[in-house]
């Protein structure tokens, strides 16, 4: 082959070999729908065939068991470091690089990056549940600082404008009553120990697709989720219907009663969904 017939075979060849190589395209809908593929085995690694938890209690040097608070800060925590082998394996899956939130007040929980670089936030977030279709509720993540100053860097591991996607993934369980936390066992009584949550059920949303347009608890500045489980599952919050640049505009502008002191208005602009169509003249 002459030189010049060698460097178009070449570059058949090489394009033929792209067209077949599997290779999937990082992309906002890709990737949440690999981390539901992941995360539907979450309960099985953290629960037993009865639904239990499998987490039972604190050990001592001395081999003495403490059941755990039911505190749900407690267990949000311990949920965490559960889960987070199996986290780990789903990035080294799909050739995903890790970086965790540098402080307890930093968002995201943990921040995915792609072969091409494009960045994921995934908060962690859980819940229990007040009846079989409700939770007792979630926050998802502040509607002040870098939520507004989106090329910020202040509790933030990158600017917010720089993620492709804000996603939950959310923890949903049932509470056990009347649970002693003042008692102590022995590793032989292993068996005996109560666990003090059952019946997991994760989920994977875009946080904008869960949110409500009230805060989510009092006068704190952290955006409300919905409480119906469906809804969480499915995806069928306030905004829905009404897509992601209205939930951002919406929040963006939101004021409690302090912030609108403090910016010596009379009171708020608005401070729900109907007011805010009146407010910006929406149909």
């Amino acid at each position: 082959l002459s030189s010049a017939s060698f460097k178009d075979f070449f570059i058949s060849f090489a394009y033929l070999c792209w067209e077949n190589m599997d290779y999937t395209v990082m992309d906002k809908k890709t990737f949440i729908e690999l981390l539901r593929d992941a995360v539907s085995g979450f309960d099985k690694a953290i629960s037993t065939e009865d639904g239990d938890w499998v987490v039972k209690g604190f050990i001592d040097v001395y081999k003495n068991i403490y059941t755990i608070s039911s505190d749900t800060k407690v267990i949000s925590k311990i949920i965490e470091l559960y889960i987070f082998p199996k986290i780990l394996e789903f990035a080294t899956k799909n050739d995903l690089e890790i970086e965790l939130t540098k402080a307890q007040n930093y968002y995201p929980d943990i921040t995915f990056k792609d072969k091409e670089g494009n960045l994921f936030a995934v908060d962690l977030k859980s819940s229990y549940r007040k009846d079989a279709t409700h939770i007792n509720g979630m926050t998802l993540g502040a509607f002040t600082g870098y939520f507004r100053e989106r090329n910020s860097l202040k509790n933030i591991t990158h600017p917010y404008n720089s993620y492709k996607a804000h996603i939950v993934l959310g923890v949903i369980y049932d509470t056990v009553p009347n649970i002693d936390e003042r008692k102590s066992y022995t590793l032989d009584q292993i068996d005996e120990i109560v666990s003090v949550i059952k019946n997991f059920q994760f989920f994977v949303q875009e946080k904008w697709r869960i949110a409500i347009d009230r805060p989510g608890s009092g006068n704190t500045k952290n955006i409300g989720s919905v409480s119906k489980i469906d809804d969480l599952v499915n995806g069928n919050g306030t905004f829905s219907a009404l897509g992601e640049d209205m939930f951002n505009d919406y929040w963006m502008y939101y004021l409690t009663a302090d912030m609108a002191k403090k910016a010596e208005l009379p009171k708020p602009y608005y401070t729900s969904l109907s007011e805010y169509k009146q407010f910006k003249h929406i149909d």
